[in-house]
């Protein structure tokens, strides 16, 4: 089992909720609901790490330190 730190937030012009895995460079997705974007976005890491595997490309050993961190302008 791996597991994948990811980033959702709200876009209130789209009303959905979108789900970014820094790990996995473009790999995105997004859902209407919290519980609804991150199944997708179970589905989105599982679709893009098969990907990788099938085309050669180098998979992730494993997840990136993320931070959150405010700044003012």
């Amino acid at each position: 089992m791996r597991r994948f730190k990811v980033i959702l937030e709200w876009d209130a012009e789209e009303k959905v909720f979108t789900v970014t895995v820094p790990a996995l460079q473009g790999c995105v997705t997004y859902g209407r609901t919290r519980d609804e974007a991150l199944e997708r976005a179970q589905e989105a890491i599982t679709v893009t790490l098969e990907g990788l595997e099938a085309t050669g490309q180098p998979v992730p050993k494993g997840d990136v330190e993320v931070t959150i961190a405010e700044v003012t302008i």
